[in-house]
């Protein structure tokens, strides 16, 4: 990989239906270590299925992507990359309801080689970054949507990811909360030093990155 780069990409392609959607049709990037990245598109225009194959949920049939310094064309065994180098942040949040904040946050710890004690202590010190230690106790389902997306977060970044992929992070919340989740993500890669590349179809969040990229027809149109 290039110096400076965490992510390169080139001529991917990712067919579905037997080839007859084509969901990437070329895309060609590279994005530098601790780059905040926007990517937007109209529904269908491909943007997911690029956050997908960067974080190695799917796989491309041609080109090459390289993340982290892993060949995701070569590699069989993904699901360490993905615990300790992605952190991934969805439209839902996905938290277990039955389980409380704290395990939540702690789940991904699980593949590690830390202890319990380890684990908590740090399950804790980000929840105290996203303003929720107090919740640690608490059921996911006594809390608000943006409380939810809070705690995903933490639990996002708990193994020291090196990128975050965040979809539509703030689409099913109400614009105020949505505000404080997105400068919540803006403040946390900052802090933490990751990458972060996230989906929107909100230009104003869009402009909050280093840069945007347009997303058409499974390839990028512009980078601005």
């Amino acid at each position: 990989m290039s110096e400076g780069n965490i992510i390169e990409i080139h001529n991917l392609k990712k067919n579905y239906d037997k080839g007859s959607i084509k969901a990437l049709n070329g895309i060609d990037l590279e994005i530098k270590k601790g780059e905040f990245i926007s990517i937007m598109g109209p529904s269908g225009s491909g943007k997911s299925t690029l956050l997908n194959m960067i974080g190695a949920l799917d796989r491309a049939e041609e080109g090459s992507i390289k993340v982290a310094d892993i060949d995701l064309m070569k590699e069989t065994d993904l699901s360490e990359f993905r615990s300790q180098e992605i952190g991934f942040v969805f439209q839902m949040h996905n938290l277990i309801p039955n389980l409380t904040v704290l395990e939540n946050v702690e789940i991904p710890m699980y593949e590690s080689n830390l202890n319990s004690e380890q684990m908590r202590e740090r399950a804790l010190e980000l929840l105290e970054a996203v303003g929720l230690r107090e919740k640690a106790e608490t059921n996911p389902t006594k809390l608000s949507g943006g409380e939810r997306q809070r705690v995903a977060i933490a639990r996002a970044l708990v193994n020291h990811p090196s990128i975050i992929l965040a979809d539509e992070p703030t689409g099913a919340l109400d614009s105020k909360t949505g505000d404080v989740i997105l400068k919540l993500l803006k403040d946390l890669h900052s802090k933490e030093k990751v990458t972060l590349v996230m989906v929107t179809h909100e230009p104003y969040v869009a402009k909050m990155a280093d840069r945007i990229l347009n997303v058409l027809d499974g390839k990028i149109k512009s980078s601005s």
